[in-house]
């Protein structure tokens, strides 16, 4: 039964018997009390720092609701402004973090719009709110507000460019990250005009990025490379690939630092994610696993996500001892029930590019064996009951060292041999002899694994030749690209 007492929230997507958000609370009360000195003229008086703090909540949310009064609104901002804009920032990129997909389109709509505002008065804390918008653009999710989102980020992008290259070079080359990723879903796709529009607003921002600022690129490391491997077909990238060609080892021995991989995570996905791998049992997941993907997997393309899941998982979230030796589901397992959640060939593929990509340049100088691990696991815990799994990951692997980068096939080899150096020398497995002694492999894939590691001395049997895969990838430039459909 409805609370007599409901009314509709202005601000958010509100069910009746849903409790109230604090800070929409905090935002209403504050604009309630406030109002008589929301309108012109302002008050000459400054406020204490309570009256400054209700002002900021106040001046929000009628941002946020009331569009027609908007510019009133910023005008009285921008008198009483005493700190950067910081608490007026903060308290945008807190309803951005947690709201933002709850939010009414009138307020997102105002949301973006005095985003805008605040970049070009170099706001406190802007570049922060900025990537929180970038992070809620959805992979595989062709919805108008999940594309609208996209064109207005990149609308602001493009307007600010010379202030967010000058004062937040962070914020250029995550959206770089974020749209390159974005361009290998959407170019595949067609659709309305304004879908078209959007794909060559995408183009354009990541072209200029490439050429004007390509030293700052080099920041995102080897990942640069495989999202840009995904984007060669596209006429715009061919020139912008022959270039990086000259510089490729050089990112290759880049670590992608982990905070890009967030980029491709919203919020809600990455609370639900790591509340899955600290807190969830082994044997209590499937539950868990069903609820996530009713929630992120259930609309077509939407399975594309789990690229980015699993790179996330990867690199982004390592887990303390204390999780590892207890029973909650290890990431290994997760990785493996996302790895056959995958409903397209070229998606499955590169997924499992996107679980053995930090093998291919190992250096445990700069590497994190973390990063490694739940590849070593998925294929070590499968062999008894999933040993098909082992299989084809192996299989992929070997295809990878053959064609991944024929013109450099060494670096590639030289990378995945010290990983599987460091995976036993630090413990993560004992030997690799599960694998090079099992007969639920096929034995020339067996064969092969024992040639390729016969350097090593890691205490294996090394005495059978190599075998051939006898698979092929489609090779340009030296380069494997995706679409990686006959790797799976």
């Amino acid at each position: 039964m409805i609370d007599p007492s409901f009314k509709p929230s202005k601000l958010v997507k509100k069910a009746p018997h849903k409790a109230p958000d604090p800070l929409e609370i905090s935002l209403q009360d504050s604009y309630s009390l406030c109002q008589p000195q929301l309108k012109p003229p302002f008050p000459l008086t400054i406020p204490s720092p309570a009256e400054y703090s209700k002002l900021n909540l106040a001046i929000a949310y009628g941002i946020l609701t009331d569009p027609h009064n908007s510019k009133d609104h910023l005008t009285h901002l921008h008198s009483i402004v005493i700190d950067g804009y910081d608490l007026f920032t903060t308290t945008l990129l807190s309803l951005s973090t947690r709201s933002y997909p709850k939010l009414l389109d009138s307020p997102r709509s105002q949301l973006l719009y005095v985003t805008n505002k605040l970049v070009q008065v170099s706001a406190n804390k802007v570049d922060a709110l900025l990537i929180t918008l970038l992070r809620q653009i959805i992979s595989g999710n062709i919805s108008e507000t999940n594309l609208w989102l996209c064109s207005k980020l990149l609308e602001i992008l493009m307007s600010n460019w010379d202030c967010l290259v000058d004062e937040y070079p962070m914020v250029v080359t995550s959206a770089l990250f974020v749209f390159l990723r974005l361009l290998s879903d959407h170019y595949r796709l067609h659709g309305a005009m304004g879908f078209e529009q959007l794909k060559q607003m995408e183009i354009r921002y990541c072209i200029r990025v490439l050429k004007d600022c390509f030293s700052l690129c080099l920041q995102i490391g080897r990942d640069l490379v495989r999202l840009l491997q995904d984007l060669v077909h596209i006429p715009e990238f061919q020139e912008i690939w022959k270039g990086l060609l000259d510089n490729i080892v050089q990112l290759y021995q880049i670590r992608t630092p982990s905070r890009y991989f967030l980029l491709r995570i919203s919020p809600e996905m990455e609370a639900q994610l790591r509340f899955l791998l600290t807190r969830v049992k082994f044997g209590s997941q499937k539950r868990y696993q069903a609820w996530f993907a009713k929630k992120h997997l259930c609309w077509p393309g939407s399975d594309t996500a789990i690229i980015d899941i699993v790179r996330f998982i990867c690199c982004a979230h390592h887990p303390s001892n204390e999780i590892i030796q207890s029973d909650v589901i290890s990431r290994w397992a997760v990785v493996g029930w996302f790895l056959k959640s995958c409903r397209k060939h070229y998606v499955e593929a590169n997924v499992k590019l996107a679980l053995f990509y930090d093998w291919l340049f190992f250096d445990e100088k700069v590497d994190n064996v973390m990063n490694i691990e739940p590849a070593m696991l998925l294929m070590i815990h499968s062999l008894p009951n999933y040993s098909e799994i082992t299989h084809t990951l192996l299989e992929f692997l070997f295809l990878l060292l053959e064609n991944y980068d024929v013109h450099r096939k060494e670096v590639i080899q030289r990378g995945v041999l010290a990983a599987f150096s460091v995976l036993v020398r630090k413990g993560v497995v004992p030997s690799l002899e599960p694998l090079t002694s099992s007969r639920m492999l096929a034995p020339d894939l067996r064969e092969r694994l024992n040639a390729f590691i016969s350097g090593l001395n890691l205490g294996v049997n090394v005495n059978a030749p190599a075998a051939s895969c006898g698979q092929q990838m489609e090779v340009d430039d030296g380069l494997c690209h995706t679409e990686l459909s006959n790797c799976s």
